[in-house]
């Protein structure tokens, strides 16, 4: 089993509402949330800050846990991602070869964008508890 942890990272928006992190991963050529494997003996939420600040350049605070969601991986081993919504605190985002784009947009351009439907489905849990 692998284990892994993520974020939805969001932001206020100005005018009104928020803005959604997603992230471009060239090697998979997908949007997604920012998220990657547990080390060994690493708990959920510190890999979770860990990733999202690898990925995006972005110290985050968690707010609260959106959900977990299980799929095999491209090598057929079963997954399980744990999510949590963030906010940034600091940061700058570099592309990288693992990450080479990171787009912020309000939740339905996000949704729109997202390459997986359990990513949509995250998104949604995450716009109720902000609404």
């Amino acid at each position: 089993m692998v284990r892994a942890s993520g974020g939805i990272v969001v932001r206020p928006k100005d005018g009104g509402g928020v803005e959604v992190a997603l992230v471009h991963r060239p090697s998979y050529d997908d949007w997604t949330f920012p998220k990657g494997k547990n080390a060994p003996g690493e708990e959920d939420p510190e890999a979770a800050l860990r990733e999202v600040r690898e990925e995006t350049g972005l110290a985050c605070r968690i707010e609260r846990p959106v959900g977990t969601i299980s799929y095999r991986d491209r090598k057929d081993r079963p997954k399980t991602v744990v999510y949590w919504l963030m906010t940034p605190l600091a940061g700058t985002f570099h592309p990288s070869s693992e990450v080479d784009e990171i787009r912020w947009l309000n939740p339905h351009e996000a949704a729109d964008l997202l390459t997986y439907p359990r990513d949509r489905s995250l998104l949604e849990t995450a716009a109720a508890f902000l609404s």
